[in-house]
């Protein structure tokens, strides 16, 4: 058996580190006429969080999970019937095709920027050819991280680096209501890309990289390559479980293989081609397939201008626009390809000699 390494878990807070933490997000005067009943839920949550009440609300797994008693939190089990519901969805020959709109800007105009995000834009255009196409579009707007209220994506935990099946499909480290890690968005994303024939994402380049919404996502979307659907196999977050699980041989699923994708990643200065390159590499890697040449973009809007001026930029480079809509076509044909099983895929079959 291989070793559970310790030591680098932070010291329990203490009851006045606790107070202070829970009352950040009541710094309003007009709350001071509910401190005592304020005083009241702290003392709730100061329980929860040194019991470690992570999923308070459970029941037993049932038929299908190595062990059927054990007990799964509420929200893992919707979430798991949601994306079931989306890949039979995804599988059915009858039901529409349809393409998730990634927008990975963090920029729009209803928080500090006080401005659209040119990627939005882009997207726009993206979407309009592919409603022509007669596909149907879901646009996730990853912006609004930055604009709407008490909503997060958590960050990976890292699981998978203790062991491939202590990462549960979709991710079981979230909502932890011990800790006040709430209000998670990724379960409705996992479902989202599940019910999705493709993905196109449009990003913009912050400091060489993608903005950290996306990455956000991106770390997030680990467990739908080569996570564990059946999170009674570790109880739950058990690593010597896990490692044990892995030792004896894991397939590494990947969950959402065989969906097509296209990419628009735009930049003033430097880092396009690293961001795009990285996004593909990541893309391949998850199983999915790119749409072609004409499917992977990456080009500079305004270059080395001032920011100010970037969407007037934007509106006069009509070749930039016109290869935004192409990245749609060229996913809208291989999604009409894929569906007809026509879509060429020469590595198809080929089985991985070293699976990671």
């Amino acid at each position: 058996m291989t070793e559970v390494r310790k030591g680098q878990a932070p010291a329990v807070l203490s009851r006045d580190v606790f107070h202070e933490r829970f009352m950040e997000s009541f710094m309003d005067p007009a709350f001071q006429a509910e401190e005592k009943a304020l005083s009241r839920v702290e003392q709730i949550a100061w329980e929860a969080y040194q019991e470690g009440r992570k999923a308070p609300r459970t029941r037993k797994a049932g038929p299908g999970y190595a062990d059927p008693d054990y007990e799964l939190s509420i929200d893992w089990l919707a979430a798991k019937d949601r994306i079931e519901k989306a890949q039979a969805a995804w599988r059915d020959p009858a039901a529409p095709s349809r393409v998730l709109l990634v927008c990975g800007s963090a920029r729009n105009d209803g928080t500090c920027p006080g401005e659209i995000s040119k990627t939005f834009r882009m997207l726009q255009w993206a979407q309009q050819t592919l409603q022509q196409a007669q596909i149907e579009t879901d646009v996730l707007d990853l912006s609004w991280l930055t604009s709407s209220y008490h909503l997060n994506i958590h960050p990976c935990k890292g699981c998978v680096a203790t062991a491939m099946p202590l990462c549960h499909w979709p991710c079981s480290c979230y909502p932890n209501h011990a800790q006040g890690q709430t209000s998670d968005w990724m379960n409705e994303i996992y479902e989202r890309w599940t019910a999705a024939h493709a993905v196109i994402i449009l990003t913009p380049v912050y400091w060489y990289q993608s903005p950290s919404p996306l990455k956000l996502m991106m770390d997030r979307l680990v467990c739908a390559d080569g996570g564990n659907p059946d999170p009674t196999s570790t109880h739950g977050k058990k690593p010597q479980e896990a490692k044990a699980l892995e030792m004896k041989g894991w397939s590494y699923p990947q969950h959402l293989a065989g969906r097509v994708y296209g990419l628009v990643v735009h930049g003033d200065v430097a880092g396009i081609e690293g961001t795009r390159r990285g996004l593909s590499d990541w893309l391949d890697w998850m199983g999915l397939v790119d749409a072609g040449s004409q499917a992977r973009l990456d080009r500079y809007v305004g270059y080395y201008e001032p920011y100010a001026t970037s969407h007037e930029a934007l509106d006069v480079d009509e070749g930039l626009q016109a290869e935004v809509r192409n990245v749609a076509g060229a996913v809208a044909n291989a999604v009409r390809e894929l569906r007809a099983g026509t879509l060429s895929q020469p590595d198809r079959d080929l089985a991985r000699p070293r699976q990671k």
